[in-house]
């Protein structure tokens, strides 16, 4: 099990829609992932089951989609994914000692986006 590295991908504009299922959907054609995951299906995500990484639903923590052909980090999947890692909709099932990393990688893209990340304010 492990977090993503951090990719420091651009930002989509900060009042572009979040919709995961369509945005995975994207991701898959972009990564050429449409039968498994592969590396670069695991960039739009923050955490995957290393043990399962073949299969599609080991990647939890979606935050990117492809725009304009380039894979990018939409702020508002950042702002959902901050929430559930702080609990919101029941939370996300990860390892409790992956739960600090998550959310240093969420910072970062809350850096990027000016803005400070829920747990810090």
């Amino acid at each position: 099990m492990t977090v993503t590295r951090f990719q420091d991908l651009p930002l989509a504009d900060r009042d572009r829609e979040w919709d995961s299922a369509a945005a995975d959907k994207r991701v898959r054609k972009w990564a050429g992932a449409e039968e498994q995951p592969n590396d670069k299906y695991r960039q739009a995500h923050l955490w995957y089951d290393a043990d399962d990484a073949d299969e599609f639903g080991a990647y939890k923590l979606p935050i990117a989609d492809v725009v304009g052909g380039e894979l990018k980090v939409v702020p508002r999947a950042v702002i959902a994914a901050a929430g559930v890692v702080d609990g919101a909709r029941g939370g996300v099932r990860i390892p409790e000692d992956e739960i600090s990393r998550v959310k240093a990688h969420l910072a970062k893209y809350y850096a990027k986006m000016g803005d400070t990340p829920p747990w810090e304010r």
